[in-house]
């Protein structure tokens, strides 16, 4: 769009294969890679331990992957930032993200807005992805997690609520953003950093879903103790 900000859309889909993880943890999927053509994204099968992508592997099934997590999305503009700030090349896919988009800010994303990408496929906001251990081991950074965390900028997971075919280029609109004004980066920083903030991330309501309720409702248990 000269002269005006870029449309929202999909710059690359990106897939990953199980490796080796990260001292004695599980395998890992986070070495993700741009594809080419159509792919299919659907909701998994079931609620723990599998990507709503096509192609896409999961290792900790514990802790990613499902339907609160099918799809991961992060901005190419903040990849762009972490380039300057890291002087490495940071290449699509490099956060382990299924979706690079650019002109959309994911981590910015109210709890429960809705995605349409391409044509057909529907996603739902539903939380932020928190920095593990194999992360940090890709990245190789002196103090990745915290300093990730503290920067506010982590992507956004989102649920399949329609499924479709998508490929780098697609558009993605806006179908829907709630009120309640609870988006990703403050669920970020409740539920790591600033547990202080634990309680307003009720005022999404109907928009928490299940996990992520759940994972509140813990941690708000040990931070009144």
């Amino acid at each position: 769009m000269p002269g005006g900000r870029q449309a929202a859309c999909v710059k690359s889909v990106n897939v990953g294969s199980l490796v080796p993880g990260s001292a004695k943890g599980p395998p890992t999927a986070i070495n993700k890679l741009p594809v080419e053509g159509a792919v299919w994204v659907r909701g998994p099968a079931t609620a723990k331990g599998a990507s709503g992508v096509e192609g896409d592997s999961v290792g900790d099934r514990e802790h990613h992957g499902g339907t609160e997590q099918a799809v991961y999305a992060f901005a190419r503009e903040d990849l762009d930032y972490w380039q300057a700030e890291l002087s490495r090349e940071l290449p699509d896919g490099m956060f382990g993200e299924n979706l690079t988009t650019v002109g959309i800010d994911p981590s910015l994303a109210p709890i429960g807005e809705r995605w349409q990408v391409g044509r057909d496929l529907v996603l739902q906001v539903t939380g932020p992805r928190i920095p593990c251990k194999n992360f940090t081991a890709r990245m190789g950074e002196p103090g990745w997690a915290r300093r990730f965390t503290e920067t506010g900028r982590p992507g956004a997971y989102l649920k399949v609520l329609e499924a479709g075919q998508i490929s780098a280029g697609d558009p993605i609109t806006i179908l829907h953003t709630p009120s309640h004004g609870v988006d990703v980066q403050l669920a970020l920083f409740a539920l790591t950093i600033k547990p202080e903030l634990l309680l307003e991330l009720l005022a999404a309501g109907d928009d928490l879903e299940k996990g992520l309720r759940a994972e509140i409702e813990k941690k708000l248990q040990r931070w009144e103790k």
